[in-house]
């Protein structure tokens, strides 16, 4: 992820397409805190299968977790109580 200031994306533009359009992200600072990070439009089929791998892996690990005794029913009665 390259890095510029504030700044740098309002007097040079080009600079932050030309760099999103190679795929890459950009990280907006001010005064050196982060303020946005700016990705491309598109995302590549790489980008986008490590993204699903990601979530899988997120949804076996909370597969693998023990089933809760409480029911669902039963937080949103205790809830609305």
């Amino acid at each position: 992820m390259k890095t510029i200031s504030l700044r740098t994306l309002v007097r040079e533009p080009l600079k932050v397409k030309r760099i999103t359009r190679t795929g890459q992200s950009v990280q907006v600072t001010d005064n050196g805190e982060p303020l946005w990070i700016l990705q491309p439009a598109t995302e590549s089929d790489a980008d986008e299968a490590e993204r699903r791998r990601a979530i899988e892996e997120i949804f076996a690990e909370v597969l693998r977790e023990r089933p809760s005794k409480i029911s669902a029913a039963r937080l949103l009665e205790e809830s609305r109580r």
